[in-house]
């Protein structure tokens, strides 16, 4: 089986987001917001929803977003659920067998995520390290759930294929942690192009600055509805601005940073003149 990259910066479902993405909607105080930050995750609040997340399995959460790197969600959630109709028994951990499959099996029940090899070897060690340093998914749940979100956080880190982004994940899904913001392709963009985040940060830097502004309730529906203002209006190759600059309804909150509506030109914030 011939392993090819896939890769859609534009997909059009997102597991975490949306109406059918989990999490319960909840209203939150916005009057004492005193940052543009938190303003901004506040309109997005209101133009899509207000969260709270967490209780998800916190195994199967790392597994998904596992399944969803360098790929959309599209491609994944098939996979994951193939994944589950294979592996996943109510006699059984989870956990146990994915550490105990074989490869070439876990690949081909995973392929249409896209680099499926890569993904079934960290999969396959994930679940070994969750065996061997927790014992069961429930241990693993319990530790995600009530520990020190930054203890979490370093030791997700520490496992093959576990990057910032599915270790926040994990934290805001299954843990339903305060103060997490995740940083996707789409977050990454849209902090900056809005001003809310440097030019030139990279992913770890937008996270930082995001949750140092924004009020610790509010990172979870922040990261979800900004994804889906990245993929309604703000995308990577057509933001709503160049086609019409009264089309967004950020346009009074965005310093349009590397977007420049009078020539219908844009260019990555990083390489804006003004940034």
């Amino acid at each position: 089986m011939d392993e090819q990259p896939q890769a859609d910066p534009e997909p059009d479902v997102n597991i975490s987001g949306g109406v059918a993405g989990g999490g319960e909607l909840a209203p939150f105080e916005t009057v004492a917001i005193d940052t543009r930050a938190g303003r901004v995750v506040a309109r997005l609040g209101e133009l899509y929803w207000e969260k709270t997340y967490g209780g998800r399995d916190a195994f199967e959460c790392l597994v998904r977003t596992i399944l969803s790197q360098n790929t959309s969600d599209v491609a994944s959630q098939p996979a994951h659920d193939a994944l589950l109709e294979r592996y996943a028994d109510d006699e059984a951990d989870l956990v146990n067998a994915l550490a105990d499959a074989d490869h070439d099996e876990l690949a081909e029940t995973i392929s249409g995520a896209g680099l499926y090899n890569q993904k079934s070897k960290m999969i396959r060690g994930a679940a070994a390290w969750v065996s061997e340093e927790f014992g069961s998914e429930a241990a693993f749940d319990a530790f995600v759930t009530d520990e020190d979100p930054n203890e979490v956080r370093e030791t997700l880190l520490e496992v093959h294929g576990v990057g910032p982004k599915t270790a926040d994940c994990v934290l805001l899904f299954a843990g339903g942690q305060p103060g997490v913001f995740p940083v996707d392709t789409h977050v990454h963009r849209i902090a900056r192009r809005l001003g809310i985040a440097p030019a030139d940060a990279d992913h770890e830097g937008v996270r930082e600055a995001l949750e140092d502004a924004i009020p610790p309730e509010m990172c979870g529906f922040g990261h979800t509805a900004m994804i889906q203002f990245g993929r309604e209006y703000c995308t990577a190759r057509a933001p709503a601005c160049l086609e019409d600059p009264d089309a967004c309804p950020m346009a009074d909150l965005c310093e349009q940073v590397g977007v420049y509506p009078e020539t219908g030109e844009f260019v990555d914030p990083a390489e804006a003149p003004e940034s």
